[in-house]
């Protein structure tokens, strides 16, 4: 739960953020509904926008075999303004942000979106690691970890070890143990 909520909250003020930046650099008026925007914008980047660049990039698939790797990129490039435009549509029609104009108003706020979100994608990690940190300390109960302990990692132990084997290439001991007496036969 602490991990959907640091995350929800996270994006939450970056897209905040960037709804006031498309508000500032476009004629789209956001003013106080970027904070419903805001909300609105997170959910559907959290729930329905895998879902649409999953289908989109499915319907691609088909036909990917045919294109050189520049056409490969300049489709990946469109089918994100496409997942950023349909984004931002239905942003501005549930909430109370709107727009003026046809490129300025539905064209250059997809673009700006496709920046915030590779700028999101760059931090992701320590803005969830900053945010996790505050959640902890805003909770009390539970020590807030900092880079700044002095205390020595834990050694691992065999089962752990095991574990981060098994994550790093998928295999059990067990299956592990097999390709090996595989390999000498």
């Amino acid at each position: 739960m602490k991990k959907w909520i640091v995350r929800f909250v996270s994006l939450l003020v970056f897209n905040v953020v960037v709804l006031l930046v498309i508000g500032f650099l476009t004629p789209a008026k956001v003013g106080w509904s970027a904070l419903w925007a805001g909300i609105v914008l997170t959910a559907i980047e959290i729930w329905i926008k895998p879902l649409v660049v999953k289908w989109f990039g499915s319907m691609a698939a088909k036909s990917a075999h045919q294109r050189t790797k520049a056409g490969q990129k300049l489709v990946e490039f469109f089918l994100a303004f496409a997942v950023a435009l349909l984004v931002w549509i239905a942003t501005v029609f549930l909430s109370g942000v709107s727009v003026g104009g046809w490129f300025w108003g539905y064209v250059l706020p997809p673009v700006i979106l496709l920046i915030g979100w590779a700028i999101y994608d760059a931090i992701d990690d320590r803005v969830h690691e900053h945010a996790g940190a505050l959640y902890d300390r805003a909770g009390g109960g539970a020590k807030a970890t900092t880079t700044t302990d002095a205390t020595p990692p834990a050694i691992p132990s065999p089962e752990s070890r095991a574990a981060r084997r098994e994550l790093q290439d998928g295999l059990t001991e067990e299956q592990r143990r097999m390709l090996d007496e595989l390999g000498k036969g």
